[in-house]
């Protein structure tokens, strides 16, 4: 016969049982909510209404700081800094040596990592669209040239300084494998992502790419920023001239013309970035799987 002690700790054993059951069962049913609420917020998050409304208000965010960049902004920094540095351009230098100037710096500037692109800009406003990009390009070959051929000096220091950031150098040693169009796709998506330019020139000796990929690849990719950096240019060009004394301004449909212009540049330079870096980051995880099998 069990003792009434002995019966009571057995009601208490049940009854903590239950409890405990119980609150597993809580766990479990609140874990299976966070679940599903995270999948409805990434589907949200995915859905292409959220998208479009995220550009919607990316663009009217743009229009507005364009509107107030042009209305109040704009004229100040006009008329104290921009006209008469412009002004002096125009009175000290010819157009050979510009043009002289701007090759110079674009083709150096990388090499001793010093920007390149207010020398871009320089080349937008004197040059304008032809002669500007095939300055830029032709000087920018030069430029990423330079630092690849200088950067085998230094090989053993540049892979030592890679491998203190694997997550960088696992995307870099990708553009170094594979055939002739792997390393030039890779590189091109480099180019374009908003990995550091002047940094790459000497990290892609490290990775082994061949030149070949490495130069046809770099130039397609700066593409874009090159005549972003054009566009800039001569965008602040024609804004100047609107705020000097001896004009009246733009006009209405010269305002808009010119705001479309800046949304639509900025909005293809993001486009264009997003892809690259979803391209890098497959690379990445192929590459990073590679690396386990091995």
């Amino acid at each position: 016969m069990t003792c009434p002690e002995d019966e009571k700790a057995a009601l208490d054993d049940v009854e903590k049982g239950a409890y405990v059951k119980l609150g597993e069962g809580q766990e479990e049913s609140s874990s299976g909510q966070e679940e599903n609420e995270e999948e409805e917020v990434k589907e949200r998050a995915t859905s292409p209404f959220w998208l479009w409304f995220k550009l919607a208000l990316l663009f009217t965010v743009l229009a507005s700081l364009a509107f107030v960049a042009y209305r109040w902004v704009g004229p100040l920094i006009m008329d104290k800094e921009l006209i008469p540095i412009i002004k002096w351009e125009i009175r000290t230098f010819t157009h050979p040596v510009c043009c002289l100037l701007v090759f110079a710096s674009v083709a150096v500037f990388p090499t001793i990592l010093l920007p390149s692109t207010p020398s871009m800009w320089i080349a937008g406003m004197t040059f304008g669209y032809g002669y500007g990009f095939l300055l830029i390009i032709s000087a920018a070959s030069v430029g990423v040239s330079l630092p690849y051929f200088i950067g085998h000096l230094f090989r053993h220091k540049i892979q030592g300084w890679l491998e203190r950031y694997p997550d960088h150098a696992v995307v870099l040693r990708a553009a170094g494998e594979g055939n002739w169009f792997h390393q030039f796709r890779a590189v091109t998506l480099i180019r374009i992502s908003p990995f550091p330019y002047i940094l790459y020139n000497y990290c892609s000796v490290a990775t082994r790419v061949k030149y070949g990929p490495y130069i046809t690849g770099s130039l397609l990719g700066m593409v874009p920023e090159i005549f972003v950096a054009i566009y800039t240019g001569n965008l602040v060009k024609t804004l100047a001239e609107a705020s000097s004394a001896d004009k009246h301004g733009l006009s209405v449909t010269q305002i808009i013309l010119n705001i479309l212009g800046f949304l639509a540049t900025v909005a293809t330079t993001v486009v264009i970035t997003k892809y690259a870096m979803r391209q890098l980051e497959t690379m990445k995880k192929e590459e990073e799987a590679l690396l386990l099998s091995t």
